[in-house]
């Protein structure tokens, strides 16, 4: 009998059965220090702003409440504790009112031209070659970085009344004779003197942020809608400005809260003592507290002006949060 030669055929090994899974990691415990990390590294930040901010607030506050002038502050006499009636009487006061009104309106009017000028002229930057955007991008940084005490100063002598360049100026249009033109006359031209001045150190900065944005607004979007037969109107309406209404929402806030607190511009602009007419909230608590020697009525007027600014900041809150919701 012959050998058989086949060779035998080759049993496949039994498969394993693959491992289990493994449980996936939480988030958090993924990190390496665990969830007390983020708060250590925020301390020292947390500390600074407690000592800069939070001192200051509380201080604020305790003399709201108290009866404080010149002799509690050289210790003469205890301070008092009053209650509400700092606030009452205040509240009470008819020139307050008007100085509330005065600065809301100012507020607004600052606000409103910083965010047009700055938004036309981000525009406009879309439209110019390279070179040209850079030049002007260079006077605007240059504007923005230059002293409130200097720039006040500047326009403080483009609108004097003797030796001021733009009466001069005027005066050489057919018909305008402006010449000895006391600008600061009256309280309505005299802010709008100082509105101007605020918008133009306040416009730098919403075009620099508006042009960044802009280079975010997608170019398909607009080809589409112009191809769709929408105008340069419609196109801005509707595709270019609610992309940027995070943005805008942001700037009209941070200028809100700024031009409400404006002050160096007023004192600097009328020599250290703003007339009836030129006070806001920022100056007549400085007068309150400094001029006529009553601490507890300027802190309390702070205060006041602490609450109306929390309120644009809850509404900015609640904006973004919507803003939020939809995207």
């Amino acid at each position: 009998m012959s050998a058989d030669t086949t060779t035998p055929a080759k049993v496949p090994p039994p498969r394993q059965a693959p491992p289990p899974p493994l449980a996936p990691t939480p988030r958090g415990k993924r990190m390496s220090g665990g969830a007390g990390t983020p708060w250590l590294l925020l301390a020292p930040c947390l500390l600074i702003l407690g000592l800069v901010l939070g001192y200051p607030l509380v201080r604020l506050v305790t003399l709201s409440f108290q009866k404080f002038g010149q002799s509690q502050l050289w210790g003469f006499q205890p301070a008092d504790w009053v209650g509400f009636d700092n606030f009452t009487g205040i509240l009470d006061d008819g020139e307050f009112w008007a100085v509330v009104v005065r600065t809301v309106v100012f507020a607004a009017g600052c606000v409103i031209f910083t965010m047009v000028a700055g938004m036309l002229i981000a525009l406009l930057l879309q439209q110019v070659s390279g070179w040209v955007k850079i030049l002007i991008n260079i006077a605007l940084v240059a504007s923005w970085g230059m002293p409130i005490v200097v720039a006040t100063t500047v326009f403080k002598w483009l609108f004097d009344a003797d030796y001021g360049i733009l009466n001069a100026v005027l005066s050489k249009l057919p018909g305008v004779d402006l010449i000895g033109h006391n600008w600061f006359a009256s309280g309505p031209q005299g802010l709008a003197v100082i509105m101007l001045l605020v918008v133009w150190g306040a416009v730098p900065f919403v075009v620099i942020t508006l042009s960044a944005g802009l280079t975010q607004v997608p170019q398909e979007l607009e080809e589409a809608a112009r191809l769709d037969g929408a105008g340069a109107w419609n196109v801005f309406r509707y595709v270019t400005l609610p992309i940027l209404k995070p943005i805008i929402v942001m700037l009209t806030t941070l200028s809100v809260i700024w031009d409400m607190g404006v002050f160096p511009q007023v004192f600097v602009m009328r020599g250290g003592h703003p007339e009836p007419e030129f006070q806001l909230l920022t100056t007549y608590s400085y007068d309150r507290a400094f001029v006529v020697n009553d601490y507890a009525q300027g802190s309390a007027i702070a205060l006041l002006t602490v609450l109306l600014l929390l309120g644009v900041v809850a509404v900015y809150m609640r904006q973004m949060l919507k803003i939020g919701e939809v995207e």
